[in-house]
């Protein structure tokens, strides 16, 4: 798998662009300025960066994603679980859900999706 690793900062910003893509730099800088609080500068950088990095393309002054979030959403996933768990499903799930108890639906929804998997 690519390595879609994106720091706290850098995904907030591509979240902009995933949530109003295609869009214009300049609405983009405007969106970073009241959303994340970034300068002009800023904003440029950081689009700059992820652009290289091949997440994000700016072609003429429109921005759109390269890599959907999905895909960004499950890189960072796999990692937490691989890193903090050895890669065990089972002991992420333990962990994650605690002492919390699921819904009825929630458990259902999580018994299709590993039946899924399984297959």
């Amino acid at each position: 798998m690519e390595n879609y690793k994106l720091f706290d900062a850098e995904y907030k910003f591509a979240c902009l662009v995933w949530d109003h893509e295609p869009i214009n730099s300049t609405e983009l800088v405007k969106l970073s300025h009241s959303a994340l609080g970034w300068k002009k500068s800023t904003t440029y950088t950081v689009l700059r960066k992820l652009c290289e990095r091949g997440v994000l393309r700016n072609e003429g002054a429109v921005v759109t994603a390269v890599i959907p979030k999905e895909e960004a959403q499950r890189y960072e996933s796999q990692t937490v679980v691989e890193r903090t768990f050895g890669g065990s499903l089972p002991q992420f799930l333990t962990a994650f859900l605690g002492d919390k108890k699921l819904s009825a639906k929630e458990a259902a929804e999580l018994k299709r999706i590993i039946e899924e998997a399984a297959e």
